[in-house]
């Protein structure tokens, strides 16, 4: 490889002030290269230019390093450590802040073994572990920045200029990495998706769902770091792709993990970070966003081939992805087919935990009636309610948002699990009413179990106190579940 004379030096242990671990490991992106020295590991931007990314000068170089630290100390402060100036020219560079000619991010180094993109290709990610991302990230996301700046970048006019950018970086890729059809099918419903939904945009834009996110939340930036998952590498060198809708941040995930074939992974994903965010509306959104992301990284794969840097194997592996990121980005525009699933059962009787992993299998937006009524409260999802949580008004409001959810989403081709008791007809039979109304197909789920069994179990829950459901014992003891009637029967999985 044709490497600069500083990348060239940077590979000899005498470069650095500190020992090093050999042979130093080079890592390259189609924007910076990382030199992995053992304890540390340091990271120094390519001059380049794409238009959506400017690091042409030594001060934009300077700037985004800056910005790196203080963006990725959001969420892992103690991998990110100081921005460090390097000076001489091609005969010597060395460390230093006077005459600086380039600039390094200097990181603490984890093992490659644990970046999560290897994890996973060991079969060793787990459904903890990503909902343990979903946690990290609803989180983040609370506390995330917002102002009517950050907010200008996610209307519908400033998601769809990144979109169209997308679109008019890649045309030079048609006959290479994807074909026409694929482009202007995919381009035309991303134009039809900002019109149909210019509602919900604005919506979203009022109840400060745009936010300074991470914006490039995938398998290769997520590490463990004992033993636990670490958000990195977050996006600092545009403010359109980080000043973004908090659900378009998240869809990010989900995609990756869709594309490499765990969608049960990506559900349990998404489900957890929905739980806690309640934004179950913007899952409307979701097609679209997992379309965009997708595209995103068929584009930025796509740059490697341009890179003379980059050895022509490389260049065929990375043809071939951004084909089959292209064609995911195509097949997140198709037509689905809606369906609701309704459980039933007294408390313990394995709803939820049957609802989940249904949900996993059949790739489900799962909404759990014990955290829609929490919402509805304003409390948070551990926080046990009181009896005014479980009035007859509030559980009232529970099962009708649970309703509205489920068919609003269903109609619009997703699969929805509404997660309740549903122990009464009068409730069970409004789901069935809506469902013909919408001409949804409907299965219910009855979740059985002897008395002793439910008893233990809500007992062993309460004692735990690691879930969001609030039945204890002795609310076990006042419930009473009415018998299915002929017409709710034909709905029943057998």
């Amino acid at each position: 490889m044709n490497l600069p004379p500083l990348i060239t030096q940077m590979l000899s242990k005498d470069f650095y002030p500190h020992p090093v671990t050999e042979p130093i490991e080079l890592i390259q992106t189609h924007i910076s290269f990382v030199l992995l020295t053992g304890k540390y590991a340091y990271k120094v931007k390519k001059p380049m230019n794409f238009g959506f990314l400017d690091f042409s000068t030594l001060e934009k170089r300077h700037f985004f390093c800056q910005e790196e630290l203080r963006l990725n100390r959001r969420l892992a402060p103690n991998l990110y450590l100081q921005v460090l100036g390097i000076t001489g020219d091609r005969d010597r560079f060395e460390f230093s802040e006077d005459n600086v000619t380039e600039y390094a991010i200097q990181m603490v180094q984890f093992p490659q073994e644990n970046l999560l993109i290897n994890v996973f290709e060991r079969n060793e990610l787990t459904l903890d572990q990503v909902r343990d991302i979903g946690k990290q990230l609803a989180n983040f996301h609370a506390k995330a920045e917002t102002s009517d700046r950050i907010s200008s970048f996610g209307t519908a006019t400033g998601l769809k200029a990144v979109a169209d950018d997308n679109y008019a970086c890649t045309d030079k890729y048609i006959g290479l990495a994807q074909t026409q059809t694929q482009l202007e099918q995919t381009r035309g419903y991303t134009d039809r998706c900002f019109i149909d939904n210019a509602d919900l945009f604005s919506d979203r834009l009022a109840q400060g769902k745009i936010r300074e996110c991470h914006g490039d939340l995938h398998l290769k930036n997520i590490c463990l770091v004992d033993n636990e998952v670490q958000i990195f590498d977050c996006i600092e060198f545009n403010e359109p792709f980080r000043n973004t809708d908090v659900l378009y941040d998240a869809a990010f995930l989900v995609m990756d993990l869709q594309y490499r074939g765990r969608r049960d992974l990506a559900n349990a994903f998404l489900n957890t970070y929905l739980e806690l965010t309640n934004d179950y509306r913007g899952v409307l959104l979701l097609p679209l966003f997992c379309s965009m992301r997708a595209y995103i990284r068929a584009k930025v794969t796509s740059f490697l081939l341009d890179d003379p840097n980059i050895p022509e194997p490389v260049k065929e592996t990375a043809k071939q992805e951004a084909s089959d990121y292209y064609n995911l980005a195509y097949q997140y525009t198709q037509p689905t087919t809606g369906k609701l699933y309704m459980m039933s059962g007294l408390s313990g009787s394995g709803k939820s935990t049957t609802a989940r992993e249904l949900a996993q299998k059949i790739e489900a937006i799962h909404l759990r009636s014990d955290a829609i009524r929490k919402h509805l409260a304003g409390i948070d999802l551990m926080q046990r309610g009181d009896d005014t949580l479980y009035s007859p008004e509030m559980t009232k409001r529970t099962y009708d948002r649970l309703l509205n959810l489920g068919i609003s989403l269903a109609s619009k081709g997703f699969q929805v699990i509404l997660d309740a008791k549903y122990d009464r007809q009068s409730l069970r039979a409004e789901v069935i009413a809506q469902a013909n109304s919408h001409q949804i197909p409907l299965e219910i789920i009855h979740c059985t179990a002897d008395p002793e069994t439910l008893k233990q179990r809500v007992s062993d829950r309460t004692t735990a106190n690691t879930d969001i459901a609030d039945a204890t014992p002795e609310i076990f003891k006042s419930q009473t579940f009415e018998e299915f009637i002929d017409m709710e029967k034909v709905y029943i999985y057998q």
